[in-house]
């Protein structure tokens, strides 16, 4: 009897149909984006995200003094850039959405317009997600005007889920342009200690899911933001999650043929 359980013990431990190759290459498929809202804006975490080693991918603000120079910076030390265009919420300040936002009292002209110029503000853009917008982004037509301007430009869309009536979803499906939404904020509150408790959400649901998207900020919680994400990364190379530019979370054909700046 001794000899017959010795003899399944190999078995125990490693199930007939799984091998450590198998298990690897599930795991090595597991990637987490982690984009940072607010370059352009407030200074804190800027320098600790853009000269540090997580590959986050960087939100830019339009129309502010430091949009260009923080898209470069991003660029150069080889982050990726997106759009972080202002939209109108249904509570906040006005002075919160910064120069030139999309609001529901502009004509279809001047949506248009300010999208464009937004694209051409924040250099080596190769998407865009909103900032705010709990209200702007239920109206179905300035949507459907930033999904064309998105689709004409090659961006794809990041949807930063500030409202469960957003048009983003249904509106890139129908013009064919990609999108993902946003799974976790992670400094909805401003201690570091919330950031990483946050960051194993994202870790959790980046199992469960294959991916993941997770959005901080720089600026007022940008300092204990980085300190959060800094030290969560342990936890997900304990895990197995390869943190990815935010493209890298769509298809690679696609994201070769769309994302290249």
């Amino acid at each position: 009897m001794k000899k017959l359980v010795l003899a399944l013990i190999p078995f125990l431990v490693f199930p007939l149909h799984t091998n450590a190759a198998e298990v690897k290459k599930d795991t090595s498929e597991l990637k987490a984006a982690i984009i940072i809202d607010d370059f352009g804006g407030g200074t804190g975490g800027v320098q600790d995200f853009l000269e540090g080693d997580i590959p986050i991918t960087a939100a830019v603000m339009p129309f502010t003094e430091n949009s260009k120079a923080h898209a470069e910076w991003a660029h150069k030390n080889g982050f990726e850039v997106m759009v972080h265009l202002p939209m109108e919420p249904k509570r906040g300040k006005r002075s919160w959405l910064g120069p030139k936002p999309i609001t529901v009292d502009l004509s279809k002209e001047e949506v248009r317009s300010r999208v464009e110029e937004a694209i051409k503000s924040v250099p080596y853009a190769v998407g865009l997600n909103n900032h705010m917008g709990s209200r702007a982004v239920e109206n179905e037509e300035i949507v459907r005007i930033i999904v064309e301007v998105a689709k004409e430009k090659n961006l794809f869309i990041i949807d930063s889920g500030t409202s469960p009536g957003t048009k983003f979803p249904q509106i890139a499906k129908e013009l064919g342009v990609p999108l993902l939404k946003r799974d976790v904020f992670l400094d909805d509150i401003s201690s570091s200690s919330h950031v990483r408790q946050q960051m194993v959400k994202l870790a959790k649901i980046t199992e469960i899911k294959g991916n993941g998207i997770a959005i901080g900020h720089v600026g007022v919680t940008g300092k204990v933001c980085s300190i959060g994400v800094f030290q969560s990364m342990e936890e997900f190379n304990k895990r197995h999650i390869k943190i990815v530019p935010v493209s890298e979370l769509f298809s690679g054909e696609l994201t070769k043929k769309q994302f290249v700046p």
